[in-house]
């Protein structure tokens, strides 16, 4: 214990004690270095935020290399900050790279910005999504079919980036399909991994479309490989059922005044203002807000891209 203390005692008093202080202040040098050490580790996180902190401790640690070789003529002092600012450099233009590596086309680009970066997706997991789909988005053509029902195989999952999509069974108008709603999401959930199946309704397009396609068995693949990708993917398909879901029942109801609630059990209703009554045109399967075929619907057209 007598060594150990004795060790400790000589290193904190093997100096003398500040008994007088400087006067003057260090150069200007100096202080632009610190003043850089401060606004540097107010750098945010991702590709950017990487960006920013490296290049202001970057700089920083050059000027406390230039003020120790000038002012202090110390030279531990500016082979550190040296190592350091050459540190600093090195990882800049490596995350450089890295930000060029994975620069897309603008209109996954802009996929990014408005579905995936909101939800904290970094652009490296970004990069692996886009290249299970090729990087390609396809177009449709205004009156062309998507899919037709009881004849389109499932085999992929759909992504709409711009257009509208006009869905229907037995010629019936369910609903319609936005930007950045999956085409085919009620399919994709109603089936297993090693399940096939058919499409229950006809998806058309009511405008130009162009929408990013997944293929099946590539995508599974990529749900294997990372496990994260396949939560985002489930959480973003179940919200979009969800949508599906709420845009179908505000379309059924039941008698005079009432309509179901997918919310609650068949029967529970909802009040609604008086409105002529209808009968209902479909019912709701699990798994999927579409109904079973029971016929085909012409279309002008049949997409199996």
């Amino acid at each position: 214990m007598g060594e150990n203390a004795s060790f400790w005692e000589s290193l904190i008093y093997a100096h003398p004690t500040c008994t007088t202080w400087k006067q003057e202040a260090e150069g200007s040098i100096y202080h632009l270095a610190s003043i850089l050490f401060v606004v540097g580790f107010m750098g945010g996180s991702g590709f950017f935020g990487l960006l920013y902190v490296f290049s202001l401790l970057g700089l920083g640690f050059l000027c406390s290399s230039v003020w120790a070789w000038l002012d202090v003529c110390a030279a531990d002092i500016f082979s550190w900050n040296f190592i350091l600012f050459a540190i600093c450099f090195v990882q800049f233009i490596y995350v450089t790279y890295q930000v060029r590596s994975v620069s897309f086309d603008k209109e996954f680009q802009e996929l990014y910005s408005a579905l995936f970066q909101p939800l904290g997706i970094s652009l490296t997991v970004y990069r692996k999504i886009v290249l299970c789909c090729d990087a390609e988005v396809v177009t449709l053509e205004k009156e062309h079919c998507y899919a037709m029902q009881g004849k389109t195989p499932i085999d992929k999952l759909s992504l709409l980036v711009s257009g509208r999509i006009r869905v229907t069974v037995d010629g019936e108008f369910l609903h319609y399909i936005f930007p950045l709603q999956f085409l085919d999401s009620p399919e994709w959930d109603s089936l297993r991994p090693t399940e096939e199946g058919i499409f229950q309704v006809t998806l058309t397009a009511e405008t130009d479309c162009r929408y990013v396609a997944w293929r099946r068995k590539k995508l599974y693949l990529l749900f294997a490989k990372h496990r994260f990708i396949s939560r985002l993917f489930s959480i973003l398909i179940g919200s979009d059922i969800a949508e599906k879901l709420y845009a179908l029942n505000d379309r059924v109801h039941v008698g005079k005044g009432f309509r179901y609630d997918i919310r609650l059990p068949n029967f529970y209703h909802v009040s609604l203002p008086e409105t002529p009554p209808v009968q209902p045109s479909h019912h709701l399967q699990r798994g999927s807000p579409r109904r079973k075929p029971t016929g085909v619907t012409n279309c002008s057209s049949f997409s199996t891209q």
